[in-house]
């Protein structure tokens, strides 16, 4: 029922693109054209953290006041919540006390050299990213797109619920429902903020999953069921629409006639 899927608390806006993507942290110096995101710990001449910045497009703060940098892979090519942020946030770390232990942790990590370094790094900066994130989120944007939609009081529950359940066969009545508005209001709402059709946006994350599990080596067919399409050639033509391939069938037991195509 319908009514199952209406939050009255607060919902997790952030688990489904960490359960989606992966993200990993390197302290290797930049090369020429990386287009990795960054991650900064700045801080004063005396090397006190006092801020953090997220810098996913653009450039670096001033060196002196740098602690540790950080390479950050959270997938950002393919991950639509790292590409609706902005090219930089800033976060004082004094403002988030999870932070300030978080960032003091990573710093000592960084400058020392003790066993498991590397998974220490991974995952404090995995932590780092999300409550810059989180901060992202509660401040929210103008700009319409994914940030402002999962900032919105009521249409982040439409969001979380597409994204913890892709495979459902959701309508906009179903959708307007867990947002707690009429479907007329909701439609016109969601297109406002989020800058599409709620059908629209639900595409796109099904396909944005499916070529995550298909990288993976999972079956098209069963790909398809997962992310909520009817039939397999009816995935295939809506992934091609959107990539400009067709997913492999390569041992799938189908065939391009089959499929469709």
């Amino acid at each position: 029922m319908i009514e199952n899927l209406i939050f009255h608390s607060k919902v997790d806006r952030l688990s489904a693109f960490f359960d989606t993507f992966e993200l990993s942290a390197s302290l290797e110096p930049a090369r020429a054209g990386d287009v990795q995101a960054r991650l900064f710990v700045v801080g004063t001449p005396e090397g006190l953290a006092e801020s953090v910045m997220l810098c996913l497009r653009g450039d670096a703060p001033p060196e002196p006041s740098v602690l540790v940098t950080a390479a950050v892979d959270f997938e950002s090519p393919h991950n639509p919540l790292m590409n609706a942020l902005p090219d930089q946030m800033r976060v004082e770390i004094n403002d988030i006390p999870t932070l300030r232990d978080t960032t003091a942790a990573f710093v000592a990590e960084a400058l020392g050299s003790r066993c498991g370094r590397s998974a220490a790094l991974n995952r404090l900066c995995e932590v780092m990213v999300l409550l810059i994130l989180r901060s992202a989120i509660d401040r929210g944007t103008a700009q319409p797109g994914l940030l402002a939609g999962l900032s919105h009081p009521a249409l982040h529950r439409t969001l979380v619920a597409m994204h913890d359940a892709p495979d459902r066969v959701w309508n906009s009545e179903d959708l307007a429902a867990v947002a707690g508005m009429s479907r007329s209001h909701f439609m016109a709402r969601f297109r406002d903020v989020v800058g599409t059709t709620p059908q629209a946006y639900l595409t796109e994350w099904r396909l944005t999953i499916a070529r995550r599990k298909l990288s993976k080596g999972a079956r098209v067919k069963a790909v398809a069921r997962q992310v909520g399409f009817a039939s397999a050639a009816a995935f295939s033509r809506a992934y091609f629409r959107k990539f400009g391939e067709w997913p492999s069938l390569q041992g799938q037991g189908d065939s391009l006639n089959a499929a469709g195509l």
